[in-house]
């Protein structure tokens, strides 16, 4: 498969001086095409701090980032924004608007602030809601949506740009049960389905290992180990990283995702604190 965003020895730091620890060091990453890749690691890690990276949002102080063999700094916003969309962990909105407006605003990249959508843009308008999960809430003001379903709005949003890429940061950081299995179970889809890569950085260690193929683990803005889950979820590196004893065992199934390495914390008190 090939590569469609790449990542090289990138470093990062958010302060001005030389002795700022740096929020990224030396990290690297190939995403290949179709499949879904998962960044791990606990608060502070990097994890959204790389993702800004890869989509060109922070320039880093050294390496390199490259979208479908183009450094990412050189497309024009509007071209890469039909080929990737961005599903934020929260964001302000700017003035009120329903759940279908706010789902339109997906559409710009294709028909720009003054075009007229057609038969495709609606077509598209409604085939993401309905995968989002939203359809009925379409005519309810945003800002009268629970946590859960405004994510999911937003996730509706980035579907409606039909992206051949889908980054999300946390996308279910305020769902519930449900619906955090209907959305990694719609990544999957995605990918599998109508081959598109997925990046998404998760607190959600299981289920990462149940529907992601790859799988990057962070610690402190360096990548610790990545890979398949198999080799990522090993409960010495988890520890290590989490600061907490834990057990790995195989999912019971049933499913697809038989055996997948599941994460339990042990009791035990705090560790390495």
């Amino acid at each position: 498969m090939s590569v469609v965003l790449e990542a090289e020895s990138v470093t990062f730091s958010y302060g001005t001086d030389e002795e700022s620890r740096p929020a990224l060091r030396d990290v690297s990453l190939q995403v290949e095409e179709e499949r879904v890749h998962a960044l791990l690691g606990p608060n502070g890690s990097g994890k959204s701090t790389f993702l800004q990276v890869l989509l060109g949002e922070l320039e880093p102080l050294s390496g390199r980032t490259e979208y479908r063999g183009r450094p990412v700094a050189s497309w024009p916003r509007r071209a890469i924004a039909r080929e990737v969309a961005f599903v934020p962990q929260s964001e302000p909105l700017a003035f009120p608007m329903t759940v279908r407006a706010l789902v339109e605003m997906g559409r710009y990249p294709h028909v720009g602030a003054l075009g007229r959508s057609g038969p495709e843009d609606e077509r598209a308008i409604v085939s993401a809601m309905e995968l989002a999960g939203v359809s009925e809430l379409a005519d309810r003001p945003v800002t009268r949506l629970s946590g859960g379903e405004r994510q999911r709005a937003r996730i509706a949003r980035a579907l409606a740009q039909e992206p051949t890429t889908l980054v999300l940061d946390e996308p279910t950081a305020a769902l519930d049960l449900h619906f955090e299995m209907e959305t990694f179970e719609l990544m999957r889809t995605l990918a599998d389905g109508s081959g598109i890569t997925v990046v998404v950085a998760t607190h959600n260690l299981n289920l990462a290992a149940r529907f992601a193929s790859h799988l990057v683990l962070l610690e402190q803005g360096h990548v610790r180990t990545a890979g398949p889950p198999d080799v990522v979820m090993r409960h010495d590196a988890l520890e290590e990283v989490y600061r907490w004893p834990l057990a790995v065992v195989p999912h019971p199934g049933p499913g697809p995702d038989t055996g997948a390495p599941q994460v339990i914390p042990l009791s035990g008190g705090r560790r390495g604190a």
